[in-house]
């Protein structure tokens, strides 16, 4: 079942973060996040309505999907960045392509014209996810990340959508 996150949701949100960080190139970052990070990341989201699904089959949170600004400057107001991250028990299951339409549903619905998706180079499987959902790669960054003791490249997709009905910019 997928459904908008809880506070209580956080911990396992938590687990899942944690795991692809100590396990994965997926997250450019070594140290695993505390509680406090993430609850103080659950609010800020909160507050400044961006949604953070979960998918939950009995009673596991076993993945999630949020979005947020790809660039504080007014010039993106229409483009976000998206982060999905699936439990290792659960991954392979079609979670993913569930949590990634629901969050392109609501990113379509409020008007805003470019999704991002930022994937390390290795991961294929979320590559090809991001692809059949219609991503296309805009563009390859080299060695930007460090992780692990070697260099990462972070691969730039995108998802165009219709945008805003008026330009508030533009009116």
């Amino acid at each position: 079942m997928i459904r908008l996150a809880k506070i209580e949701d956080v911990a396992g949100i938590l687990e899942i973060t944690n795991e692809v960080i100590l396990n994965s190139d997926a997250i450019y970052r070594e140290e695993p996040l505390t509680l406090e990070i993430r609850i103080a990341w659950f609010k800020d989201k909160i507050s400044k309505k961006y949604p953070i699904w979960v998918y939950e089959r009995d009673h596991t949170i076993c993945g999630f999907a949020t979005y947020g600004p790809f660039r504080e400057n007014p010039g993106y107001l229409y483009t976000v960045e998206h982060s999905l991250h699936i439990h290792k028990d659960y991954r392979g299951q079609g979670i993913a392509r569930v949590l990634m339409n629901t969050l392109i549903d609501d990113v379509s619905k409020k008007g805003y014209k470019t999704l991002i998706g930022v994937i390390d180079s290795k991961n294929v499987s979320s590559i090809r996810l991001h692809e059949k959902l219609g991503f296309v790669l805009s563009g390859t960054l080299q060695n930007v990340g460090f992780k692990f003791g070697h260099w990462l490249d972070a691969c730039f997709y995108q998802l165009n959508l219709p945008g805003p009905k008026k330009d508030k910019n533009l009116s």
